[in-house]
């Protein structure tokens, strides 16, 4: 499908990425720190706008391992706006760290601070490409949420929503469906501050496509759920 385009089945080391992917030795590559100090306040930016996001219908999600990691397929209807086209989701997927809570498994960091997890929420620009494939090698194609997580006491009943299903998924390519629910509640409640700028998948074929929005306020899961992570049996990226 076209969200398994996303992350490619590739067991290439990633000193060698630029190799076999030339974007990969790119000047616009993802992830990036963010060093508050040098970000410039835009006043041109809007709010981010989910469009129907917490319009989830009575279709369940399908949620599966691709080998890298734990994707949850989104319909169409789901979009982004405030940004200069409309994007229509595809899917979302997280990225952890292996050491457990406390070890930063986040991809993106700030002021060199790592998060325990990232969420990515995947939109290509429905205005410029007729899907994902067409958009994801052009400029502005894709535009992605970047949710830090972190870990704590505090239960996140969102989050339970896919992490109560990981076990499910702990082997490659098995998938199932979830129940559907609302996904607006995965995102921080500040939509307002948040890192914007232009980047590019984070795994190869690291096409430079991709319009980041990376908030600063970070959402909070229970460490124990987040423990459940270790159940996911990945091939890594090296």
């Amino acid at each position: 499908g076209q969200a398994e385009m996303w992350i490619t089945k590739c067991l290439v080391g990633q000193s060698e990425w630029s190799e076999y992917f030339p974007d990969c030795g790119g000047t616009s590559q993802s992830p990036v720190d963010v060093v508050t100090t040098q970000t410039k306040y835009d006043p041109s930016l809007k709010p981010v706008t989910p469009l129907g996001y917490s319009q989830h219908g009575n279709n369940p999600f399908t949620i599966y391992n691709n080998g890298h990691t734990v994707v949850i397929e989104l319909p169409d209807w789901m979009g982004l706006g405030g940004l200069p086209w409309l994007f229509t989701a595809v899917q979302m997927h997280l990225h952890w760290g292996s050491g457990g809570p406390s070890h930063g498994g986040s991809e993106h960091t700030i002021n060199g601070l790592s998060a325990d997890a990232e969420l990515h929420v995947v939109h290509y620009n429905s205005e410029l490409y007729t899907d994902l494939s067409a958009a994801m090698t052009q400029r502005n194609g894709l535009a992605v949420l970047g949710i830090l997580i972190e870990t704590g006491e505090e239960a996140n009943p969102a989050f339970d929503n896919i992490l109560n299903y990981l076990s499910r998924v702990r082997h490659a390519d098995q998938k199932v469906s979830i129940p559907a629910f609302d996904i607006q509640l995965l995102l921080p409640e500040d939509l307002g501050r948040y890192y914007r700028y232009n980047g590019s998948l984070t795994t190869p074929p690291c096409h430079q496509s991709v319009l980041w929005t990376l908030f600063h306020q970070r959402v909070q899961i229970s460490k124990r759920i987040f423990l459940t992570f270790s159940l996911i049996e990945l091939i890594k990226l090296m």
